[in-house]
């Protein structure tokens, strides 16, 4: 089988993410950045954008995740075949690492759209034999290992990836860079160039960095300092050597005192965009002097809309899973379909949470869900501030669903989830608390259609975009979310959902605002959302048209790709 060849006669974007999530089978994932990258290819599929999609195997995929009585997380390997999903190529390159040369390969999938176009997509392995068990693992575990173990993974994504993609014959005009992982791609550009022109590298390093930016488009997702990937020079010294590129140089492109991986895909890049407004203007701030433009993220509408919701869709505005602009057209909708096609799928989540957790989730009480990664700037528990006022208003009135990993080694965030177990603990048998294991696309498929409306309280300006709201948005589930993120762009209050708190006024700092967005939290739901839920059913499901037909028709991967393409991609 050849297949791939196919994919080699078009001039292609190749699309670098260290993490795709295309699929429950395919746990090459994390959260929203890969499951975003898997939106992207299915959307870059559907509207016959010719892309080439490269990301790392992840043979034992993140983790998985379980959790004991007190809510303390453990994490085990998230076992697969990937033999039984995609084809291996015939394709061998090696990359530089610590003096060796680590051999790679390459597997193909193919996403393919029920318009008719084929997207591929490349996970790249070093488990071959030829390498040594060491280096085998190094595309094992997604974000695994320490630093050592990081910067290994990212040479075999950046340049190991432009030389798979050369090897295989794949002609592409645009490098995409989601996220800083895939940087080292412009070193291996650049040092192609540079043979090319035959010159040293301190008389033809502008020329050459000139040629190699004309080439590439950096998408930067993350406004907290940490989500930066630094090495310092030492670590770089042993593990990639200076034959790729001379230290000095490398030090002009990275950063003078560590090699910074968004600094060195800032320099290479002639597009730079952040992935909404608000975090566009933030990523300005943090890095000043360049030109940071925004295109905000989206999801991809037939994964992400419930089959009780793509049955509706289908039966009153035809065309949406490809037009998702037709979806302001949901007015025509019958008022008490909308509802029923809801409760279907609220129905769909007890199900699952009673197979899972064994807990019951009851249909006619409000539900609140709360699902994405754990982590301190999130404040996942911050509903259960002030836990007395919480349940004066709340006690048979009110249940919540979370779910969300920590990663390993944030014991801030699991200290977190153990906080909100203690919280269900003394809140049992007053107020419904679920928390849902192991969450992924499967997890995120059952909860997100099923709750009433999806709660947001990162702390500002601290949240990059926030998709979960947009998939909450197009199953008709409201918005109460902090104003950040997408949700500026997307709220509409009393329309498409409800605002927490104030607004971050431009160049502010970030400050303890817990107790009054709890407050303003607490307040919004006694005397606005909880009375229009029991009392005012035509004008809950308003509210819930209200997020379909003004969110969903825009805040969506068909809508974001097409900004990519006459932005970032045409754009010279």
């Amino acid at each position: 089988m050849e297949q791939w060849k196919d994919f080699t006669d078009t001039s292609r974007i190749a699309y670098f993410s260290m993490e795709i999530g295309l699929s429950q089978e395919i746990p090459t994932y994390s959260g929203g950045l890969g499951v975003l990258a898997g939106d992207t290819v299915k959307s870059s599929a559907d509207l016959n954008i010719p892309l080439v999609a490269v990301t790392l195997a992840s043979r034992k995929g993140y983790f998985k995740q379980s959790l004991d009585e007190s809510g303390a997380q453990h994490e085990a390997p998230v076992e697969w075949d990937i033999s039984e999903r995609m084809e291996q190529l015939p394709a061998r390159i090696t990359v530089p690492i610590e003096g060796r040369a680590v051999t790679v390969t390459a597997w193909l999938y193919q996403t393919k759209s029920p318009a008719g176009g084929v997207v591929p997509v490349l996970f790249l392995d070093t488990s071959l034999r030829e390498n040594s068990p060491e280096d085998q693992s190094i595309t094992d575990s997604l974000y695994g290992g320490d630093e050592r173990y990081r910067l290994k993974q990212e040479i075999v994504l950046g340049i190991g990836g432009v030389r798979i993609l050369q090897a295989l014959g794949f002609k592409v005009f645009q490098y995409h860079m989601n996220e800083g992982h895939a940087a080292l791609l412009t070193l291996e550009l650049l040092n192609q160039t540079r043979n090319i022109n035959s010159g040293s590298w301190m008389n033809t390093l502008e020329m050459n960095r000139k040629a190699v930016a004309q080439r590439c488009v950096f998408t930067t997702h993350t406004p907290v300092s940490a989500g930066h990937d630094r090495f310092n020079y030492e670590l770089v010294h042993q593990v990639l050597g200076d034959d790729i590129i001379p230290p000095q140089q490398l030090r002009e492109l990275g950063g003078d005192n560590e090699l910074n991986m968004t600094t060195l895909a800032l320099q290479l890049s002639r597009f730079v965009n952040g992935v909404a407004k608000k975090h566009g203007q933030v990523s300005q701030r943090m890095f000043p002097g360049y030109e940071i433009h925004a295109i905000t993220n989206g999801i991809h509408p037939l994964t992400w809309a419930s089959a009780y919701m793509v049955s509706l869709f289908n039966r009153y505005i035809k065309g949406w899973a490809l037009q998702p602009e037709l979806l302001v057209r949901v007015d025509i909708i019958p008022d008490e379909e909308i509802w029923d096609a809801h409760q279907g799928a609220k129905a769909f989540l007890a199900q699952y949470i009673k197979e899972v957790t064994g807990q019951q989730l009851f249909l006619d009480v409000f539900t609140i869900g709360f699902a994405r990664r754990v982590a301190a700037y999130k404040r996942n528990d911050l509903i259960f501030h002030d836990i007395e006022r919480l349940l004066a208003m709340g006690k048979g009135r009110i249940q919540l669903v979370f779910a969300g990993k920590a990663h390993p080694q944030d014991n801030d965030g699991k200290a977190l989830i153990q906080r909100i177990y203690a919280a269900a603990r003394r809140l049992d048998g007053e107020i419904t608390i679920i928390y849902l294991p192991n969450y992924s696309i499967d997890v995120a498929y059952h909860l997100i259609p099923g709750v009433d409306v999806w709660l947001n309280t990162p702390t500002r300006p601290l949240e990059a975009s926030g998709t979960s709201g947009m998939k909450s948005a197009l199953n008709g589930v409201p918005n109460f979310s902090v104003l950040d993120g997408w949700w500026i762009e997307g709220h509409i209050e009393n329309v498409t959902g409800w605002s927490i708190g104030e607004e971050t006024k431009e160049g502010s700092s970030v400050g303890d605002t817990n107790a009054a967005d709890a407050a303003d939290m607490y307040t919004k739901l006694e005397e606005q959302i909880l009375p229009l839920y029991y009392d005012d059913r035509a004008g809950w499901v308003k509210m819930m048209k209200g997020a379909i037909g003004k969110n969903a028709s825009y805040f969506n991967t068909h809508v974001m790709m097409r900004r990519y393409v006459t932005e970032a991609y045409l754009q010279r």
